[in-house]
């Protein structure tokens, strides 16, 4: 314990970790604040004034206008929603929302807009996959709502994964196992949960950068000679500096992830945690939560996938022998996945961004676009949702890391 309580400190008295965490905690609040920034909203007043309001001023006006959208998302209200839709368009000869006179949309589609997410999606044509106009769409359908929804990811999966049965099986049964009917607590948007995902990868790098000198540090002054000759200079010094390098990562991510999440709830409201992932992404989602539970989860696999990825730099710091070394390397591997998601063809890509340390918070294949999307794993008949891939990679990927890592160190040769 005495060595582990040396190499903390050692870690936290450099300027540079606490410029990073400094760093890290602020840009964590400022990106719960910044979607409040390109919150909008314009009406026209009794007086014939146009008002045009922006950030929370903007995000209270929607609030109040949709306050008798929030609730359980019944058929009938599903229903009752397509039709004032469709009544509305009709009575000023259009078919598309964005036709109708200044000031219409505001006053009569804006309060049960929430209510018709997803419904185009859920009468999409099973062979294309082409949604209908809402126009288009028969009220009478939807007294078997959530019936057309589970036709509508049958179809999907169909057209996602044509050559496994085994995942569209499985995605057929997750999605039987959510809950219904959805909620929906109007005034969050997905663009949130993006910001939040940002934050992650941007705690990640810099816990990269805090781990990456660990041990490449000694054997670059060459300390580390000295080091091993003392009582505890192999092992216990091995497991100590790894230890305090995860701890302090681990913590630095729970404290800004947790000031994001409290900041974000704050401003949009905590009752918007309540809303269905369904009533946010895609109606077909396959995860059956709700908001506030991904905020969690999406936390919860940021944390292992940073701790994951400090064990990996950790293992490269202790075969570097200078820390720009370890450092180039951690943060390439780092920026692997992204690269990868948008270079690699489809399932090889699939397969290399779920077993990465990095994926889990990575831009273009983090867990939480995973969790909204029908991605699988096929090993024969059997089909990993990649969600699940990614979190079992990393738990696995932890001790194996850490462990390489402690061998290695003990390992080298003094010069």
């Amino acid at each position: 314990m005495r060595i582990f309580r040396l190499e903390l400190k050692r870690i936290l008295k450099s300027r540079l970790t606490w410029t990073l965490l400094a760093l890290a905690l602020i840009l964590s609040v400022l990106l719960a604040w910044l979607p409040t920034t390109y919150c909008y909203s314009s009406y026209t007043d009794k007086s014939g004034n146009e008002v045009n309001l922006t950030g929370l001023a903007s995000i209270a006006y929607e609030k109040e206008r949709q306050a008798d959208a929030s609730g359980i998302v019944t058929p009938e209200r599903v229903r009752k929603a397509v039709e004032i839709y469709q009544a509305c368009l009709t009575s000023y000869g259009v078919t598309e929302s964005y036709d109708l006179p200044e000031g219409v949309y505001e006053k009569e589609i804006l309060p049960i807009a929430p209510l018709l997410h997803g419904v185009k999606e859920a009468f999409a044509d099973p062979d294309t996959g082409m949604a209908p106009a809402i126009m288009e769409i028969d009220p009478a359908r939807i007294d078997d709502y959530y019936s057309v929804c589970e036709a509508r990811i049958s179809s999907l999966m169909a057209m996602e994964q044509p050559g496994s049965p085994a995942a569209q099986r499985e995605a057929m049964e997750m999605y039987q196992k959510v809950e219904k009917p959805f909620e929906v607590y109007p005034g969050m948007s997905s663009t949130i949960l993006d910001y939040q995902n940002i934050m992650g990868f941007l705690v990640l790098l810099f816990c990269v950068v805090i781990a990456a000198p660990v041990f490449s540090a000694d054997y670059q002054s060459g300390a580390d000679d000295i080091l091993r000759c003392t009582r505890h200079g192999r092992s216990k010094l091995a497991v100590s500096k790894l230890l305090a390098a995860l701890f302090v990562s681990g913590a630095a991510f729970v404290v800004c992830a947790t000031s994001h999440i409290l900041v974000v709830n704050c401003l949009f409201g905590w009752e918007c945690t309540k809303t269905s992932v369904q009533m946010l992404y895609s109606i077909v989602t396959l995860a059956g939560m709700n908001i506030g539970e991904l905020q969690l989860l999406f936390a919860l696999a940021g944390l292992l996938s940073v701790l994951a990825s400090v064990s990996f730099t950790l293992f490269l710091s202790s075969k570097c022998k200078t820390t720009v070394a370890s450092l180039a390397a951690g943060l390439v591997f780092c920026i692997a996945p992204v690269v990868l998601s948008m270079t690699m063809p489809g399932n090889l890509s699939t397969w290399t961004c779920s077993i990465l340390p990095a994926s889990g918070t990575s831009i273009q294949a983090s867990i939480l676009y995973a969790i909204t999307d029908f991605k699988f794993l096929n090993l024969g008949d059997l089909a990993v949702w990649t969600p699940y891939a990614m979190i079992g990679a990393c738990i696995i990927e932890i001790p194996l890391f850490a462990f390489l890592a402690v061998r290695s160190y003990c390992g080298h040769t003094i010069r």
